[in-house]
């Protein structure tokens, strides 16, 4: 959603770094530069105005550090400020001290509301909360079946109204919630999340039926779903129901999307309530906390490895990724091995996804479109193969690429290609791994040698990435079989 934007600020702080010193004509110069990408992201213009005159007086009216060059000098400033406009902290859940916790759901029709409740639903579970999703959205009779639907893929129970009240569209939503309170504290669930109506528009209605159910379900929080693919209109939505409802906080859907993102970086400062959480995709598990300090790295190009981290740690069997780094940093690695990473990195979203989180990725290969089809196409030509040909690639003769070919639906070059492209990784890591003044088994030679000393805990990568490791300018490596 933010490429566009990162593409402008990468521009502006480009030029920044052939300057020897900051003046004010170089201030306003990249101020109006920032103005007009925020303008062109859909950005509230007065968020945009407010935004660039804090940055203006931080840059202009104060002494920047020494250590720091104008480029960073001013990307510092940038970073804190849009992490303020985006909210500031991370949204804290409290929960109630006599449970159950009471979460009420209010948005739009089409704004992906219920799918939101589910996936809130999951994230409790995870906390180690015990949740009840309410099917209070009687207006349209898909909704509590949709809803029944995704809660048996988290495993969550549904309180509704009977199916045969359901059908008719006819069930009086207030009376569910009220029940569903009762159901709540005789099942012992801790957290009541309560999928309420939507419309096409706000309207009279819908505001009055909300309310309603707010008056018996008394909610601990009570947060509004929109869709940032929306733009202004979102907050336009956010700033009308807060009106009725006194909103705790916004939820963002299609975070993901390829619209420009304005909503997300005007919401704060319009309505005056955070974004509690976003999602970033369409499977249950691409919903979390939202994290202003993360985003803004990514709008700025710095990339966002707490996240990755996070996806890491719950997609990657630790243990099992430590021996096949092992095996990789020895030349050890076998396409048995890529295999099962592909298969855990599948889980964490599609390759662009992982690469706009990495900090320092350059441009040239983070606008890249990796379709997800050419990891499929890799995936064939391994499983085509035996398992001793996975384990020992040099076993691979002529007959077996045309028969490896042949079954995952590719050409020989192809397979010559994966096959070559995949002895270069080994090499490549495999040097890597020998750091300077080595000998071939790892022997310190000479005074200064030793090891390249790798990063241990997720703290280390993120404080400043691989030691040793850095991507080129204009990188010529790439993953094996992928053009």
């Amino acid at each position: 959603m933010f490429d566009a934007l990162t593409d402008r600020f990468d521009g502006i702080f480009k030029r920044l770094r052939g300057h020897g010193r900051l003046t004010e004509a170089d201030v306003d110069e990249v101020l109006r530069e920032i103005r007009l990408a925020l303008l062109e992201a859909d950005v509230n213009f007065k968020v945009v105005r407010d935004l660039v005159a804090r940055i203006r007086e931080r840059c202009v009216g104060t002494d920047l550090h020494g250590a720091l060059n104008p480029a960073q000098q001013v990307i510092d400033i940038v970073h804190q400020e849009l992490i303020a406009t985006l909210g500031g902290e991370t949204l804290r859940i409290t929960y109630a001290s006599k449970p159950p916790t009471v979460v009420l759901m209010a948005g739009l029709q089409g704004s992906g509301k219920t799918t939101t409740s589910a996936k809130l639903a999951r994230w409790f579970k995870q906390q180690g909360r015990n949740p009840l999703l309410v099917a209070a959205d009687l207006q349209r009779p898909a909704a509590v079946q949709q809803l029944r639907t995704l809660a048996e893929q988290v495993g969550v129970p549904v309180f509704s109204a009977p199916d045969d009240i359901v059908a008719t569209g006819q069930g009086d939503p207030v009376l569910v919630a009220e029940q569903a309170m009762a159901e709540a504290k005789r099942l012992g669930r801790d957290v009541v999340i309560v999928d309420t109506a939507g419309r096409l528009s706000i309207d009279a209605e819908l505001m009055d039926q909300v309310r309603r159910i707010e008056a018996v379900a008394s909610p601990d929080y009570t947060f509004l779903v929109v869709d940032a693919m929306t733009g202004q209109d979102a907050v336009t939505t956010a700033e009308n129901f807060h009106e009725t409802l006194e909103l705790d906080g916004v939820i963002l859907t299609k975070l993901d999307g390829d619209a420009r993102g304005g909503a997300a970086l005007s919401v704060k400062e319009v309505v005056g309530k955070p974004i509690a959480f976003a999602s970033t995709g369409e499977k249950l598990e691409d919903f979390d906390l939202f994290h202003p300090d993360r985003l803004a790295g990514r709008i700025l190009g710095m990339g966002d490895v707490l996240t990755l981290i996070e996806q890491a740690k719950e997609h990657f069997d630790e243990a099992e990724a430590e021996e096949a780094a092992a095996r990789l940093l020895e030349g050890k690695f076998t396409f048995e091995d890529f295999l099962e990473q592909m298969q855990q990195m599948k889980k964490m979203g599609s390759m662009n996804k992982i690469l706009g989180m990495l900090p320092g990725v350059p441009k040239e290969i983070r606008n890249v479109d990796i379709d997800d089809r050419e990891i499929a196409r890799l995936e064939g030509m391994i499983r085509a193969m035996t398992p001793a040909e996975r384990r020992e690639p040099d076993l691979i003769d002529g007959s077996r690429r045309l028969r490896i070919a042949n079954g995952s639906g590719t050409t020989t070059s192809e397979v010559n290609q994966l096959l070559k492209q995949f002895k270069e990784v080994q090499r490549m890591m495999k040097g890597l791994g020998v750091g300077p003044g080595r000998g071939k088994k790892g022997k310190k030679k000479g005074k200064g040698g030793g090891r390249v000393t790798r990063p241990t805990s997720p703290a280390e990568v993120g404080k400043g990435g691989l030691p040793g490791l850095k991507l080129p300018d204009k990188p010529e490596f790439k993953l094996p079989g992928l053009p």
